[in-house]
């Protein structure tokens, strides 16, 4: 099927994109901390609630369009990337930055799964075998394999850890101080002052 590896393609492309994004914004926090907080308010919500839009309609792409059966480990890491679209979106039309502290926890819930789903495919996790159940794949079917290393499990997890990083950084450096409320400084922010 043609479409199903385009869309392949474009989210194994999405997907290495949003890890090096990752990476730069550990380097920003690093190096250039005032220009990533400027960005941080100006698009943390609306990267996050792309990531979100991006991740639910891939899922559903694979599940209805391609016709993968989610295994158990996929419906669970849906339970906690779905609900974040509609809040997300929520918050982005309203205007409503108080979501990151909720869709950080999803995110880091969500990523934990993601995280040992992609570990139990590559085969370094057995400790819980996921078996098929019911209509369901078995957890260590890959679907997807794109650039050697990228499956459903980990466009996942880099969605839930983009949109986390974004989140928690979001609510420690941006909210929190607008709060009125001091984040734990570093040695060299204390030094600043």
């Amino acid at each position: 099927m043609e479409l199903v590896s385009n869309i392949n393609f474009l989210l194994g492309i999405l997907t290495v994109a949003s890890q090096i994004t990752i990476a730069l914004i550990i380097a920003m926090l690093v190096f250039q901390k005032e220009k990533l907080d400027s960005l941080l308010k100006k698009y943390a919500l609306p990267i996050s609630f792309a990531i979100a839009l991006a991740a639910a309609s891939g899922s559903l792409f694979y599940s209805e369009i391609a016709g993968y059966d989610p295994c158990k480990l996929c419906w669970f890491q849906r339970i906690f990337m779905y609900p974040q679209t509609i809040l997300l979106g929520i918050a982005l039309w309203k205007k409503d930055y108080k979501i990151a502290l909720y869709s950080l926890i999803l995110s880091l819930m969500g990523a934990a799964i993601a995280g040992y789903h992609y570990l139990l495919q590559i085969g370094i996790a057995t400790a819980l075998p996921c078996s098929a159940v019911g209509y369901s794949a078995s957890c260590s079917q890959r679907f997807v394999m794109q650039f050697g290393y990228i499956t459903i499990p980990m466009m996942a997890f880099t969605g839930f850890i983009l949109i986390a990083l974004l989140m928690g950084l979001y609510l420690i450096r941006t909210l929190m101080p607008q709060l009125g409320l001091k984040p734990r400084l570093s040695a060299q922010d204390n030094s600043r002052k």
